[in-house]
């Protein structure tokens, strides 16, 4: 004989219980946060285009309040902004920018039509945010080619950094292929070698025999 038949009343509860659980747990159900609208190899192949980039000279009209389009993120976290930024620059770290508060401002820029530029320590610490904001739909988002260390190193002279390619990773300052071409003339050193000196004893002169 089982349980609920010694206890329907128990058995109809318990059901009852169990039926509203999963009501509630329907109703209660969120939809995700993000869509994905592009797939991570179509995301990766507009690392190629040169329009999602943001180019080290054009900080120039940001800084100088020239252009007011464009608001710069600093993905670094809060010490390394503390001992240094690019002027003007709001700083939300990469932990940070999912966060649903930081969403709803970057979607607010968006509304506004303003570009909203990440930057790092360098290119690399960019990319993947950026691959992600524009995997979940934001179409006003770019990337700082050369990150805070470019910016660092060339910020007195930022307006003659246009035809500047160092900032692009990857790129060798040599020609390693043409040196390795190069044929090099092998100087080759003759040396005598010197004959080993051999030591010769004298004989010992033999003793007179008899004595005085």
């Amino acid at each position: 004989m089982h349980v609920h038949e010694l206890n329907p009343k128990k058995t109809l509860i318990t059901v009852i219980i169990f039926v509203l659980l999963i009501i509630i747990g329907f109703l209660t159900l969120r939809t995700p946060r993000f869509h994905y609208q592009l797939s991570l190899k179509e995301t990766t192949q507009m690392l190629q285009n040169n329009d999602n980039a943001f180019y080290p000279y054009q900080l120039t009209d940001v800084i100088d309040n020239i252009n007011h389009k464009v608001v710069l993120i600093d993905i670094r976290n809060k010490f390394a902004f503390s001992r240094g930024h690019i002027p003007g620059a709001e700083n939300i770290s990469a932990y940070d920018l999912t966060k649903e508060k930081n969403i709803k401002h970057l979607e607010a820029l968006a509304d506004k039509g303003i570009t909203v530029v990440l930057y790092g320590k360098d290119l690399l610490q960019a990319n993947g945010p950026w691959m992600w904001f524009r995997q979940v739909g934001f179409r006003n988002v770019k990337y700082l080619l050369g990150g805070y260390d470019y910016y660092q190193k060339h910020k007195k002279n930022l307006a003659q950094t246009e035809n500047d390619k160092s900032y692009l990773p990857g790129l060798p300052r040599y020609n390693y292929a043409k040196l390795a071409s190069r044929k090099t003339q092998s100087t080759v050193t003759t040396t005598k070698t010197k004959k080993p000196v051999i030591i010769r004893r004298k004989k010992k002169a033999t003793v007179a025999s008899g004595g005085c």
